[in-house]
């Protein structure tokens, strides 16, 4: 299926979930992995606010584009991301996945 770029370039974007392991199957605790670099997948959840409204995203990220420190109400960027939709068994929404999650740098 097709996925459509996210433009967040004007956006205010915050961690309101701190990353974690993205389970593909809880039964077995399989862990996803992103098919072109072989990183584990991690997901994260974003608020993302623009133009008077604020949406939590819940994002796939490969764990080597999670910088260490990332923490609850951090605001950050987000490099490169898509949605796409799914359909399986009769369920369907939207996938959301990123390139990488930029931190604010240090100012000392």
């Amino acid at each position: 299926m097709p996925s459509f770029k996210i433009d967040t370039s004007t956006a205010v974007v915050f961690v309101a979930v701190e990353p974690q392991l993205k389970v593909i199957n809880k039964q077995t605790g399989e862990i996803a992995v992103d098919r072109e670099s072989g990183a584990k997948m991690m997901t994260v959840g974003l608020t993302v606010a623009d133009e008077g409204e604020a949406n939590l995203l819940n994002v796939s990220v490969p764990e080597t584009g999670v910088p260490e420190g990332i923490t609850l109400g951090m605001p950050v960027k987000v490099v490169g991301l898509k949605a796409r939709d799914w359909e399986r068994d009769g369920r369907h929404g939207i996938a959301f996945r990123a390139v990488a999650l930029v931190a604010p740098s240090s100012k000392g």
